[in-house]
């Protein structure tokens, strides 16, 4: 019997296409179907695909949960009248109570199916020939494809500072402006060291100039690190013949003299983080009921803090800038140093840079090698010109 001989006269007759699929992929069970409705002429008017996570489902199982599926979609859709289309042909005996299940699984599955078919007015099975396609073996494919985990190696890359040969391709961090690549670690590491010295925070490369932000490396981080970098790219839009910090030693935070100014008439001012007024003249506590002339007479020698203080940088070996009167501890590294202010300054004698002859040549020494570098430097020069002055001598009298 041909299927348009089934449909009922004046009534659209709908089909319904499923499809289980069962497969195994690496060891692991794959299960899903697909269920496809269609019009009189296959246009297709709803869709499902459905993977199954169950290690022991059988295909015959799969096959009638489609089923089972498609028809409760069927009724959903208010729909009367549907073909359903099969392509297995036990199934196709099942629905028709032409054979009879084993299994009670399939049974409980068979008896689901033939409950929701009492819903629909009509609901014929019809088997599919080798000339008609399946429309629910794409959506069945497309199921199982969607649980299919490829798995791809890892690719290793090299940290050029570390040197660690191990380290995923995700994990590397690479410059903008320079494309050097380090890993994500080093990168930290280094941000934060240049966080803590207070400078200019560019690539961890040798000698490489390039910037880095915190837009780029900011997921990097640690909040703290990111609220440091924060603080230090507001601090350095101040200029700075601008900048003024808080003499209360337990707080030093920094702030621009003008935007000060702004707020405040003479020269007293609150520092806006730990609110102690200060003079922003003198650079101390604020000296109430006392101008700052009367306040340096009274005070023409260091107080008894400030003695301690000037003993403890004697003992050091401290240097206070010039600029701004802010201590500084060289541990290490080149003797010309930057000043959080700024201010670049012989860490040996206090004078300007390029004042001095102290650690020409020399980025890598401490105080004594540098010391030393620039006595055999000078007499080196001594030399050289000593035998300069020998060899004229000698062509001017030969």
């Amino acid at each position: 019997m041909e299927e348009d001989d089934l449909k009922p006269a004046g009534k659209p007759l709908y089909r319904l296409y499923f499809k289980g699929l069962v497969t195994e992929e690496k060891e692991m069970l794959l299960a899903g179907f697909g269920v496809a409705i269609c019009g009189d002429k296959d246009d297709l008017l709803f869709d499902l695909k459905v993977s199954i996570h169950d290690p022991t489902i059988t295909l015959l199982e799969v096959e009638l949960i489609a089923l089972k599926s498609g028809l409760n979609q069927a009724v959903s859709l208010g729909i009367n009248h549907i073909s359903i289309c099969c392509d297995h042909e036990y199934i196709f005996e099942l629905v028709m109570g032409i054979s009879t299940p084993k299994q009670e699984s399939i049974a409980l599955l068979l008896r689901d199916v033939q409950g929701i078919r009492k819903y629909l007015t009509s609901s014929i099975p019809v088997m599919l020939t080798q000339n008609q396609s399946n429309l629910a073996y794409d959506f069945a494919i497309e199921a199982i494809s969607s649980e299919i985990i490829i798995d791809i190696p890892a690719q290793k890359e090299t940290c050029n500072i570390c040197l660690n040969d191990d380290i995923n391709a995700d994990q590397m961090f690479s410059v903008d402006k320079s494309g050097h690549m380090c890993c994500s670690e080093c990168v930290k590491r280094h941000i934060e060291v240049r966080l803590l010295e207070g400078s200019l925070i560019t690539c961890p490369h040798y000698r490489c100039n390039s910037l880095l932000t915190s837009v780029r490396c900011g997921n990097l981080l640690t909040p703290k690190l990111n609220k440091m970098w924060e603080q230090k790219t507001k601090d350095e839009l101040i200029p700075v013949m601008d900048r003024v910090y808080c003499p209360n030693p337990r707080c030093s935070t920094l702030m621009s003299e003008t935007e000060l100014s702004g707020l405040n008439i003479g020269v007293r001012r609150c520092c806006v983080k730990c609110g102690e007024p200060f003079c922003v003249k003198c650079k101390v506590s604020w000296h109430n009921n006392l101008s700052c002339d009367e306040y340096k007479t009274l005070h023409p020698n260091p107080t008894e803090n400030d003695g301690r203080r000037r003993d403890l940088a004697n003992e050091k070996s401290w240097r206070q800038c010039s600029k701004c009167k802010h201590m500084i501890e060289l541990s290490s590294g080149c003797i010309s140093v930057v000043c959080r202010c700024g201010h670049t300054f012989c860490y040996q004698c206090g004078a300007d840079a390029g004042d001095c002859f102290h650690g020409l040549g020399r980025d890598d020494l401490d105080l004594t090698q540098c010391c030393g570098s620039c006595c055999c430097f000078v007499f080196f020069l001594v030399i050289i010109a000593i035998v300069v002055t020998i060899i004229l001598l000698v062509r001017r009298f030969s």
